[in-house]
């Protein structure tokens, strides 16, 4: 049996936190967190991403313009970018979002929120982000403690998700 949150009790919770509580994160949730992202998966156990921790609340500022709903980055404890190779394939894409979600949901079962970040200007992003130019930055990860703790533990919305009846079909559409 596992100790702290079960897993279907995390996904099943989890809530995107986009305004954080103006104090950083434990040493030790950072750790867990990005441990989280290389834990993941990985085609071919390929591994070929790269994780940027931004700390810097002047740098938090400047990565908050890298895409028009990124605003949120100014707020937050920590930041994770999330590098990958030049040019980018699904593979790579399947495996970032894996360790994406494998981060967002150890910080969610430390108590920590998180919102992703699409970048939309690359060009900013890889300036900011000093990115070798075989490498590129499609999405950043906020990480904070929340501003209102309720939402840790709000229950789900009503109508929140589909059915899963209208999502399923068996063998064929």
């Amino acid at each position: 049996m596992m100790s702290g949150m079960e897993t279907w009790q995390a996904i099943n919770s989890i809530r995107v936190i986009r305004e954080f509580a103006d104090r950083p994160l434990a040493a030790e949730h950072v750790e867990r967190i990005l441990n989280a992202g290389r834990r993941a998966g990985s085609s071919k156990n390929e591994q070929r991403w790269a994780f940027i921790v931004i700390r810097d609340r002047e740098h938090l500022e400047e990565l908050a313009e890298v895409g028009r709903y990124a605003g949120h980055l100014a707020g937050a404890a920590v930041a994770v970018a999330l590098i990958s190779p030049e040019p980018s394939t699904t593979s790579h894409t399947w495996d970032m979002g894996r360790a994406a979600q494998n981060m967002v949901l150890a910080a969610w079962e430390l108590g920590v929120g998180s919102v992703p970040a699409t970048v939309y200007d690359h060009e900013l992003a890889h300036r900011l982000l000093g990115l070798p130019s075989d490498r590129r930055c499609d999405y950043l990860l906020s990480f904070g403690y929340p501003a209102d703790p309720s939402q840790l533990s709000a229950p789900n919305r009503s109508g929140g998700r589909l059915a899963l009846a209208d999502l399923i079909h068996e063998e064929r559409w």
